[in-house]
This record gives C-alpha cells, structure tokens and sequence, in this order.
C-alpha cells in the first residue's frame, strides 16, 4: 500500500521508504544512565527507533536529559515517548521527542475531553514537528467501543478510525498507526480491516506492526514472525517492533530479517515444497537454526493463518553454532518446530498459551525471571492460557483471554487474576508464583 510519508526526526516512515526497525527500553526512564546506556546500545545494534516509557511528567524531564546525552554522544536516533493514562503527559513530551505514543483508550476517561486535549497535543506537535503513533491495543479499546462493537478486531478498526477522523479535523498527518493485540489472528484481522477502510477513504496512514505481548525464545520469536509477515507478505505495514519478553536487543535481529525480507534484501525461502492435498512437506537447507525458524515460520505462518493448510511436515538440515549439519527429517525438533507453528498461527495448541508483555521502565519486578519460572512450573497445563504482565496498562486488557494472570502492581506486589478478575492483590512478589500455582492447583481439584 502506498501511505502518507511521516517523518520522525531523521527517519521516514511510510511513502517509498524502507521498513523501519524498533525497539523499546526496558529500563526506567528515570534512571538516565542506564537508559542512555541502553539507547546506545540498542542503537549500535541496528534499531532505527527507540521508544522509553513516560509514567510521569517528572520522567519528561529525564527523556529531556537523556535526548541531549544521546545527542551529546553523536546518536541521532529519533526518540518516541510511551504514555499512558495522561494526556497532558503526552503534551509535556511531544516538544521534547520526536515522536509520541498515545493509546486511544486511555488518553483520557472523557472520549470529549479526550477531544480537546488531542487537538492541544497536535498544536504541539505542529509547533515542534513532532509524529504521533496513534497505538490502540486489543486490551485497552475502553469501555465506550467494547460497548458498540463487542472486543473484536472491528472495534480495534473503528476504535482507530475515531481518531484518524480526529487528525483530519485537526488538519494532522504525520501520523502512524498500530492495532496490536497478543492473538494472532485478531492482530492480522484488524489491520486488515483498517487497511481496507483507509483505502476506500483514500487516505491511507502509514502502520506500525507488531504481535504485543509475544513471550520470549523461540515462541515469540515465531508467534512475531507470523504475525507480522503475514501483513508485510500483503504489502501492509511501514515499521516494525518485535516484542520479546528478553533484552530488547534481541528484539532487533528479527524484526531487521522481516525488514529485510520485505523488502527484497533477502532471499524470501529457502525452503522447496511438495503439497500433499491441505499438507505441505518443506525441506531446507539453512545456514542457522534461527534462519530455519523463521523462513519456516514466514513461509507457512500465513497459509496456516488463513487455513489454506492444515499440517506442515519439516525435512531437510541447517547448521548448528559449530558449523555442523543437524538433519531435521523425523526428529525431535523438527516436530517441536510444527508443533509451535501450529499454535502460533492458532490452528492447535499442544501446550499452554502463554501472553507475556516485554517489559518497560513501568516493570517492577523481574519480569524475564518470572516468565521462566512460569512456564517451566505450569509447562503441563496444556491449552490452559496464562499471562504474565509487568503493569497495569495492558495487563487485565491484554490477558482478558487467560485463565489466569499474574500482573504486576508496582513496588514488588502482584496481583493474580482468574479470567478477567482480579483474586489476590498486593502479593510479594517473592511469594507470587507459589500462589499462583496454589490457586490453579486447587481450582483443578
């Protein structure tokens, strides 16, 4: 799709331009050196676009410092302010960044107040030359669109659509656009659905894709990859963030081989390919275990997707770290590979689900530790779904479709939810993951 042209600093986005890569901090904003030190970091590693969290106005200031270190040190990486729950916190950054996250159902409580103070915030961006990522989120459309339109990918669209409404009356443009949900197939549904709607207003913003709350290893990795490739295979998508629950430079390797991909830097398959009926038997001969999963996970991701398969069968080799072949044909792994493809694109599900956010400077336990310890202590509840969330933005949205929740609160309390309702609060979270399984074990009894 041929989008407006947004410019974020000294990046395009959209137009003509390249698929731009980023990633988001994971350390507290208002911890400047190690936030420097992260952006530095993850600057050396490829990101194109750094995005930190901004809890409070006090944390506007701390970007302002750390905007002029990164500068200071000769990095010109656009920054992009992530606020939540105030509007006038968005105000405050957007003539400190180059770029500003706003979610829609959280801006403001009031949709009419929520009016007002978009049009201030655009006035502030006019002003500084300031883009707006309009980034809606499957857990947090708000209760006035789940209301209308039920929590489907349909709100999502419309939800966006407000707003991009808003940006027109407002005479704003230099706008990108997200609808990022955890479950696949409603992540792809709803862009789709906006693209469509964009198309036919002929208007068409440029978006940023991603699959929110993806885990971490090889699951998120390949829950990512058939997300996200599935929209850029049909020429949706302009910027891309892979959300693992890890180092955020982890995050930037995967999401620059979609870039690459997508744009035709790349080799798209090294896979040869016989179907048998609704079954694809692939073979390959890849260069690396992780090039192998995600050819593997871009190559099928879709055609799963979309049911036009039923079953992958994997075959052939790749090169493990010492350069050695390790032969995939009837083994283990090659199974565990299918086995993880098919519950990524949500065809079935041979362990549990787990919805586990990359954390961010509003995380205040160990998230990565606790994700670990989850999974290996819960890894035979298979087809349960299980969240772990480091705060409340996304939290009690994102996870609406788990069993059970394990959401931090702040100064190292948890709270545990069942469905979507909250039954244990402010729980250490030394003691979390005890309770945790307690209460799982005894609702199975």
């Amino acid at each position: 799709m041929e989008t407006l042209e947004v410019k974020v600093g000294n990046i395009t986005i959209g137009g003509e331009s390249p698929i731009v890569v980023q990633t988001m901090c994971n350390t507290h904003t208002s911890d400047i050196d190690a936030s420097v030190a992260q952006c530095l970091r993850l600057h050396d590693a490829g990101a194109q676009l750094i995005r930190l969290t901004v809890p409070s106005l006090a944390q506007v200031d701390s970007l302002r410092e750390i905007k002029s270190r990164l500068r200071d040190a000769g990095v010109t990486t656009p920054l992009v302010a992530d606020v939540h729950f105030s509007s006038e916190i968005a105000i405050a950054a957007a003539s400190v960044v180059e770029k500003v996250r706003i979610n829609p159902g959280n801006f403001h409580k009031d949709h009419e107040k929520a009016r007002e103070q978009f049009s201030r915030l655009v006035e502030v961006c006019k002003e500084n030359g300031t883009a707006i990522r309009i980034g809606l989120n499957h857990g947090s459309l708000g209760e006035r669109i789940t209301n209308l339109y039920g929590n489907t990918p349909l709100a999502m669209k419309e939800a966006v659509m407000e707003w991009l409404r808003m940006c027109a009356e407002n005479e704003f443009h230099n706008v990108v656009v997200s609808l990022k949900a955890s479950n696949t197939y409603v992540m792809v549904e709803a862009y789709r659905l906006l693209a469509k709607e964009m198309q036919d207003s002929g208007v068409i913003f440029p978006l940023h894709l991603g699959v929110t709350e993806a885990g971490n290893g090889d699951g998120g990795r390949i829950k990512s990859a058939v997300g996200i490739s599935t929209l850029l295979s049909e020429g949706i998508g302009n910027t891309i963030r892979v959300s693992l629950t890890e180092d955020p430079a982890c995050e930037i390797p995967v999401a620059q081989y979609l870039a690459d991909r997508y744009d035709h830097r790349l080799h798209s398959s090294m896979a040869s390919l016989v179907l048998e009926g609704r079954k694809a038997v692939a073979t390959y001969i890849a260069p690396s275990r992780e090039r192998l999963l995600l050819d593997f996970s871009c190559d099928f991701g879709k055609r799963l997707l979309d049911k036009e398969l039923d079953e992958v069968q994997l075959k052939g080799s790749y090169l493990d770290e010492n350069g050695s072949e390790v032969v995939l044909d009837g083994s283990e792994y090659a199974e565990y590979l299918v086995d993880e493809l098919m519950q990524a694109a949500r065809r079935r599900f041979y362990r549990p689900e787990y919805i586990a956010c990359p954390g961010c400077g509003r995380t205040m336990y160990n998230l990565e530790g606790t994700f670990e310890e989850v999974k290996r202590r819960t890894s035979h509840l298979k087809g349960m779904v299980i969240a772990v969330m480091g705060c409340i933005v996304n939290g009690p949205g994102e996870m609406a479709d788990a069993d059970w929740g394990y959401v931090g609160e702040g100064n190292h309390k948890v709270s545990i939810y069942k469905g979507k309702t909250p039954v244990l609060r402010h729980v250490p979270d030394t003691e979390a993951i005890d309770r945790l399984l307690e209460l799982i074990e005894a609702d199975q009894k």
